[in-house]
């Protein structure tokens, strides 16, 4: 039995995953030199979204909503982006469609300016201690650089949101004669019913 992958999980470099995703968006065509065509698509699982890359005929046959399963894919960054691929002897095979829980966000291939550094590391940089000429000033002092703010997260956890979770235990009376402890039946999450508040 082979071990499923979730799309949180994938990093750069990673080789024989194998995953089931839904199939959110799938991308324009284009072609690339030698005549291939190639196409990516938006995937997702419970854990978060990915791009994939698919070539030819694979690529014309997916569809929006299909479940596909993918074995012995790999993933690797383009364009500063984390993408998977079908690797040799790989496969995607449609295993269903439109029932499947997934979330959108994260988003794994949103550009990564980590990826991107890994993908070009021989660009030069400016070395801060060369010697430069004193630059002439004129006008009004410049102002002193804003403060560094923290940077906003593109990811909103509703469960952050939410107060903290209780548990509502349901009970049933039993019949009279029958044993005093009662048993709990099933638990359900409490909530704050208020008509005011929408």
């Amino acid at each position: 039995m082979t071990t499923e992958t979730f799309v949180k999980d994938i990093k750069p470099g990673l080789k024989n995953l194998n995953l089931i995703f839904i199939v959110l968006e799938t991308g324009r065509v284009t072609k690339t030199k030698d005549g291939h065509e190639v196409r990516t698509c938006k995937v997702a699982d419970k854990t978060g979204s990915i791009n994939i890359s698919v070539w030819d005929d694979v690529g014309n046959l997916i569809q929006p909503g299909d479940i596909i399963r993918l074995t012995k894919g790999y993933a690797s960054v383009f364009k500063g982006c984390l993408t998977l691929y079908t690797g040799r002897g790989g496969d995607l095979q449609k295993i269903g469609e439109f029932c499947m829980v997934y979330s959108e966000v994260p988003n794994f291939s949103e550009p990564n300016p980590e990826y991107s550094a890994q993908q070009a590391p021989n660009k030069t940089v400016q070395n801060d201690s060369s010697p430069t000429a004193p630059q002439p000033t004129t006008g009004p002092p410049a102002a002193s650089p804003a403060p560094e703010l923290p940077e906003a997260s593109p990811t909103i956890h509703l469960l952050d949101l939410l107060a903290p979770p209780t548990t509502l235990s349901v009970t049933a009376k039993k019949p009279e004669g029958a044993a005093r402890d009662s048993k709990t039946f099933f638990s359900l999450p409490a909530t704050n019913h208020n008509p005011s508040v929408c």
